[in-house]
């Protein structure tokens, strides 16, 4: 089974890769999952298993059913949450490049309330997905009180909270910052480690390759002329 094989079956039952490098002698990959297993994908096709909860990934692997292994929190690999602030250009782009990408984004404006506050919805449906995409743009300005020489535009304050929260829920490999470019736009978060990719004008062109980068290394499957 070739390693983009392996990937795709874990990903297509809820297996989240938390590490991925070369093994020592180069022959192949090693895969560390998030549930502890080890698999060592070979350059020549074969694999090995070794770790913790090796049986049930095994099963998964020899094309037996694996119905009853497949973890309960069910999380689709097609499934692409994503947050955005009032430029609309900006937004359609994203989800035209994800749908091309054959991904299903999920938008809060574009999903039934059903009696539910905003964060409700956001926590039942990013339990849902495997990665975020923050679209962070120049919406707002801020200054620091007294300060209004620093004035300096920001993303929406909604945006903000979104995004610590699927920071929270899903870990900062997960989530993706597409910051537009522009004099004075400051970053919602100075956390180290967050994924920040910018983008002046055309969300496809400038940021689509490193975004898809990105997503591929959590389990997702963009074929490159897709992009």
């Amino acid at each position: 089974m070739k390693l983009h094989e392996i990937k795709n079956k874990l990903a297509s039952s809820g297996y989240n890769i938390s590490h991925e490098s070369r093994i020592n002698n180069n022959t192949g990959v090693k895969l560390e999952l998030e549930n502890g297993c080890i698999i060592n994908a070979y350059d020549k096709g074969t694999h090995s298993i070794q770790g913790k909860n090796t049986d049930e990934v095994n099963q998964l692997l020899s094309n037996h059913p694996v119905d009853s292994l497949i973890p309960k929190e069910d999380k689709s690999p097609k499934k692409i949450f994503v947050v955005y602030g009032h430029d609309d250009g900006a937004k359609h782009q994203l989800e035209a490049m994800l749908r091309r990408w054959r991904l299903e984004p999920i938008m809060l404006d574009q999903l039934p309330s059903e009696g539910q506050t905003i964060i409700e919805k956001l926590e039942k449906y990013t339990s849902q997905v495997n990665f975020a995409v923050i679209l962070a743009t120049p919406d707002d300005e801020g200054f620091k009180a007294g300060r209004q020489d620093e004035k300096a535009f920001r993303a929406r304050q909604n945006v903000v909270l979104e995004l610590g929260m699927l920071l929270i829920h899903l870990g900062r490999k997960k989530v993706a910052i597409l910051l537009k470019e522009q004099e004075k736009m400051e970053r919602p978060s100075d956390i180290q480690g967050l994924i920040y990719i910018p983008f002046k004008d055309d969300i496809a062109k400038e940021a689509g390759v490193t975004l898809a980068k990105e997503m591929n290394c959590q389990g997702y499957n963009i074929d490159i002329k897709d992009l």
